[in-house]
């Protein structure tokens, strides 16, 4: 697997992007996404940030498998939010989330990972629940 580097401004730190697929009924989707797996990166998440490019992504790792909740505190961008099963299946998606909320979003079930991508990115490929999302998370289960 190849990494990018993406260097976002002076004294930002380095974000290496990693490929996530979603096959939907329409065709596969790629996205390029940062990895989100410390308890400081999960818990900044995209906060703070005033733009996030189509086609890119921030993805949490949240092994093992657990009940998830997410917030939009402190986020100026709507999301849609993925909710991804340990087997790599769409669990459930939040779309069009509102900026700044401090609501708590449900993963309603056991989720493994979450995608994050800007608002409108499920209607405009399609995707789904129950869709598949391949990336080296998912693999093990």
């Amino acid at each position: 697997m190849v990494a990018f580097c993406l260097i976002v401004g002076a004294g930002a730190r380095a974000a290496s992007l990693q490929p996530l697929e979603i096959a939907t009924k329409s065709g596969v989707q790629v996205f390029s996404v940062e990895m989100a797996t410390t308890e400081e990166e999960k818990t900044t998440g995209l906060m703070y940030r005033k733009e996030l490019p189509d086609g890119r992504g921030m993805l949490f790792d949240f092994s093992p498998p657990q009940e998830v909740s997410m917030w939009m505190k402190n986020t100026f961008i709507s999301l849609d939010m993925i909710f991804i099963r340990a087997d790599g299946r769409i669990l459930r998606i939040a779309e069009n989330t509102e900026p700044l909320s401090t609501a708590i979003i449900s993963s309603g079930g056991l989720a493994k990972g979450v995608l994050e991508v800007i608002a409108g990115t499920a209607k405009k490929y399609g995707i789904e629940p129950g869709d598949r999302v391949a990336h080296p998370l998912f693999n093990g289960h």
